[in-house]
């Protein structure tokens, strides 16, 4: 073999990455183990906060020693192999969008007292009312101002054309009640955007209905710093010219001046609070602080002294000050007889991080901005930014570079031109990022933000201004840490059976392909251990829909080898040598296997480019695992055989047992022949499905129709998937159930009469909620949560939210599924010549599609019902790489038969081919649905809808790669048949 120890030292590589990377997980798994015991109490009952508490405890503490170099808790989670919302849940936020600004901002933020009153009342109010802020506005206003119309207000330049001063107060009401339901909508838009881009896997984010509220779960998070300053930023960005120094020093001088003579005159003050024996408030303890600090300084010289309040350093470029002195200037600056010293063209904005000086001082800069005479606008705003990425500047430092439109690069152009030599700053959100000096003027809009950034900082920042500005501020309003989805419970269940169906995987191979077995199971080890180890090291969270992914790259690593064995086997009974066997063997099998995978790995490429949620997630994982299955099954593989095969024919190497040495060799079955009846039992089945889908309907789950959510309490822990279970068959509608900030607390959510939302509705749901826990646990309801007895439950709390599955997450799914089905045409026309092949290739795709979905309907009809949820999508996906890898195999096989065939017919050619592979198509359709089966089996009820759609997908994936794929290859090349047939054979036709 060549090029063996190429393939040899890649492989020794990529272990010892993987290992390296797969180290920080089980480090984590270790610290997360302790968090929880410290956690658990008497009862056994998890207390996430305090789980919490400890991991933030080591959050920065050295948890892992590797080769001598120490990793924090901080280092290993960021390097770990995450898992989704479904596997280990995580962070629950609420954020609440505030109305006030919205308000404000459309009426033009008038100085109006009564305006502002009203506002300001309202706002108040809202903290315990359930009426809407415009409601709770207009009734301040009334009182405020009852002789005023509104749109004395907001009859404004900008509201021309919607809001005249003849427009009444109810049609007003209606016009802000809109803009506020744009601005939240638009909130939830970008929010969702910002949480994409950030790095998670599969996040929910729904919208809580009737409130300005949207919920957020995010998995796996740590940093939650990180995640407010993410959701919460509602990223202003402004460019401003920078004023020097010298330009309002002396303004500066007379402030601090003026604030050492308030001082002093406050100081008998002072020393009478100093002899008293109660202690002192904050603020006079900070102006006990000042006064024993300003004694220290000469009013006239303000450089003087050893920690001056407004202290030029001179040493620095600009006006530099100890972090520590930052909150007294800023109380200094508040004040409105100090601001009013300032000139009127400037603000004082402070540097977003601080330096850190030659002697170790943290120190943060203070800026000059200059206003523009008569507007308080910046020359340039961050509107005009198209597009924002992090890279590295000049100096190898993190940075984020920006894309301006034509008229932002207008703009930029004049803004610079008119400050060569001068500093323009980037403020975000009212801080200083940066203020380099223009050298020259920039010409075109493409600019970059550098300054003291780490990575996830500048990556965040690209993020949010590449997402764009939140329309109004957002609070968190609730935080709380979150179970995995599918309950620790289904997990394991789940897991457990995963590896139950892999070990008889193992037996199989064994049993069938001896040696040759052991090979391919080495290769199916490599090839899930590779996948593990890069999804850690790209720091890809693994969810179900990734686990669905690589099942399917189970059965392509699987299939690869069945079909170099298979060939090898065909090579060896038509007596050629071993040697010679296996080199032929994989030579005529590697045009089979890369098409097949090239197809699929197409088809996760566009997925990934498209798709968003669990589309994406599975895409990223299917890719992965199609690299990692090619490079195993064929390159490692061919390196075990090359080294056991070193002693020529003679080598003890077999790829066959007895019993299995001639299996499915001698078939010659006229699958063609029957094509009609294949094609009357497909349609049939999928009609009947689809008649069942369009009277009964199907059952969609939460995520995509929202709910009804419920906190319930109890005294001692529950079982979420148990609950889950329970209440599936307690009422129709779907259930979801996940622990809530500990494990005796649980988030139930319902779709039962969702379409429904009166109160007579949600009363009925949340009776039969209560009803359905108490069938389910034995326990009974009580209004007081205070007080729990283990015979008890509550239910603290509830809201009805949003699909997290959104219109435009369905709109991408069905582009990338379009995009990749054309992709799929078009490789296919260009590996096989006939444009025949690719319409029946895609022909076949769909058939398997409305076959699974037929089959879900099917099923509920007689009393199995499976939901229709973000994995089902997952599962479909999955279907169509598996469908498409079979087809492609075949049509391989007919090609090269199409080359071979001598004095053949086209139909016999097809015929052979498809009898030709027919043992592949078994064997390795069989060795994947022992892991599904299994899995259906033993994992449980909450795992049963996606294991259920991977067994019917599988099997008509085979079935149509046989009786629908290739005959219709057949019927579209009818012309090209009847040509070469004579008459008494066109019956096979």
């Amino acid at each position: 073999m060549q090029n063996k120890g190429v393939i040899v030292f890649l492989t020794a590589i990529i272990t010892a990455l993987c290992l390296y990377y797969l180290s920080f997980t089980f480090v984590s798994n270790g610290v997360q183990q302790k968090a929880e015991a410290y956690a658990t109490d008497a009862s056994g009952n998890v207390d996430f906060a305090l789980r919490r508490a400890y991991l933030d405890s080591v959050w920065r503490e050295p948890v892992y020693n590797f080769l001598g170099a120490d990793y924090t808790y901080q280092e290993v989670k960021e390097t770990e192999l995450g898992l989704g919302l479904d596997l280990q849940g995580g962070m629950h936020v609420t954020l609440a969008v505030s109305p006030v600004e919205i308000v404000k901002g459309i009426a033009g933020n008038p100085k109006d007292v009564a305006f502002n009153k009203s506002v300001d009342d309202a706002k108040e109010i809202a903290k315990t009312s359930d009426d809407k802020f415009v409601d709770l506005f207009y009734a301040e206003w009334q009182k405020n101002s009852p002789d005023k119309n509104l749109s004395s207000i907001f009859a404004t330049a900008a509201n021309r054309g919607k809001i005249s001063l003849e427009t009444s107060d109810s049609e007003i009401l209606d016009i802000i009640d809109t803009e506020i339901e744009n601005a939240i909508e638009r909130s939830f838009n970008i929010l969702r955007t910002r949480i994409d881009r950030f790095g998670t896997s599969q996040p929910n984010i729904q919208r809580i209905q009737g409130s300005g509220r949207i919920q957020i779960e995010l998995p796996g998070v740590d940093n939650q710093e990180r995640v407010r300053n993410l959701l919460q930023g509602v990223a202003k960005l402004q460019f401003w010219e920078v004023a020097e120094v010298n330009e309002f020093g002396s303004s500066l001088e007379a402030i601090n001046t003026a604030y050492v003579a308030d001082q002093k005159s406050t100081s008998s003050t002072v020393e009478t609070e100093e002899e008293s024996t109660e202690p002192l408030s904050e603020e006079d303890s900070l102006r006990k602080a000042l006064e024993e600090q300003l004694s220290q300084i000469d009013p006239m010289n303000p450089d003087a002294g050893t920690s001056p309040i407004f202290s030029l350093l001179k040493a620095n470029y600009g006006l530099v000050y100890d972090v520590k002195d930052t909150v007294t200037i800023n109380r200094i600056l508040k004040r409105d007889e100090y601001k009013a010293m300032l000139p009127r063209d400037i603000k004082l904005l402070w540097a977003v991080k601080p330096q850190v000086l030659e002697d170790g001082t943290e120190a943060l800069e203070l800026y000059g901005i200059k206003i523009p005479k008569g507007s308080d606008q910046a020359p340039l705003e961050g509107d005009v930014v198209t597009d924002a990425r992090q890279v590295l500047d000049q100096t190898s430092r993190p940075a984020v570079s920006m894309q301006m439109n034509a008229e932002g690069a207008r703009k930029w152009r004049k803004l610079t031109a008119e400050n060569i030599g001068k500093r323009i700053a980037v403020v975000l959100d009212d801080y200083v990022y940066t203020a380099p000096v223009v050298n020259g003027e920039i010409p075109t809009g493409q600019s970059e933000i550098s300054g003291n950034f780490t990575l996830l900082e500048a990556q965040d920042l690209a993020n949010i201004l590449k997402s764009g500005s939140l329309p109004a501020p957002t609070q968190i309003v609730e935080e709380s840490i979150i179970g995995p989805t599918l309950g620790k419970e289904a997990l394991n269940q789940g897991l457990i059976s995963m590896v139950a169906g892999l070990a008889i995987v193992v037996l199989f191979m064994v049993a069938y392909y001896a040696k040759g077995g052991l090979i391919a199971i080495s290769a199916l080890v490599f090839n899930i251990f590779f996948i593990l180890g890069i999804l850690a090291q790209l720091q890809t969270s693994l969810t179900l829909p990734g686990i669905a992914g690589i099942v399917l790259t189970i059965g392509m690593s699987i299939d690869a080898n069945v079909l170099i064995f298979e060939r090898i086997k065909e090579e060896l009974r038509n007596g050629v040598g071993l040697i010679a066997a296996i080199n032929a063997g994989y030579n005529k099998a590697f045009s089979a296997i890369l098409d097949s995978n090239v197809t699929t790995f197409l088809t996760g490429a566009i997925l990934y480019a498209l798709g968003q949620g669990p589309v994406k997630g599975f895409a990223i994982v299917l890719m992965i695992g199609i690299a990692c299955s090619f490079f195993s099954a064929v390159f490692i593989t061919r390196v075990i055989v090359s080294w056991m095969s070193k002693k020529g024919d003679k080598s003890n190497i077999s790829f066959a047992t007895p019993f299995a040495k001639n299996a499915l060799s001698t078939l010659s079955i006229d699958f063609l022949g029957k094509r009609k009846v294949a094609y009357l039992i497909s349609t049939g089945i999928i009609i009947v499905g689809l008649a069942i889908a369009g009277i009964n309907g199907l059952k969609f789950g939460v995520d995509f129709t929202g709910g009804r959510s419920y906190i319930v309490a109890f005294a001692e822990p529950v079982a979420a998937s148990d609950l889950k279970t329970g209440l599936d068959r307690e009422f129709d509608g779907s259930v979801e159930v996940k622990t809530y900030g500990a494990t005796n607390v649980l988030k139930v959510t319902t779709s039962y009469l969702i379409n429904e939302d009166d109160d007579a509705s949600n009363a009925e749901v949340e009776s039969k909620v209560k009803e359905g826990i108490a069938t389910v646990t034995g326990l009974q309801f009580t209004e007081d949560a205070e007080d729990l007895s283990t015979e008890e439950f509550a239910i603290t709390g509830s809201s009805k939210v949003g699909a997290t599955v959104a219109d435009d997450i369905k709109a991408s799914s069905a582009e990338a599924m379009v995009v990749a089905l054309i992709a799929i045409f078009l490789y296919i026309l260009l590996r096989f010549r006939k444009w025949q092949f690719s319409l029946a290739s895609i022909i076949a795709l769909i058939h398997d599609t409305l076959f699974v979905i037929a089959a879900f309907a099917i099923a509920s009809a007689l009393g199995a019902t499976f939901e229709i949820d973000q994995v089902f999508i997952a599962a479909v996906l999955t279907v169509i790489g598996y469908s498409i890898n079979d087809t492609v195999i075949v049509f391989d096989r007919i090609r090269e038969n199409i080359e071979n065939r001598g004095t053949h017919r086209l139909v016999k050619v097809f015929n052979d081919a498809i009898n030709q592979t027919l043992g592949r198509t078994l064997i390795t359709s069989f060795t994947t649905l022992i892991v599904v089966l299994v899995l259906l089996i033993f994992g449980g009820e909450v795992l049963r809808g996606f294991s259920f759609a991977l067994l019917v997908g599988i099997l008509v994936g085979t079935y149509s790669s046989v009786f629908i794929a290739t005959p219709i290859v057949v019927d579209l090349m009818k012309r090209e048949i009847d040509q070469e047939e004579p008459k008494e054979s066109k019956k096979l036709a």
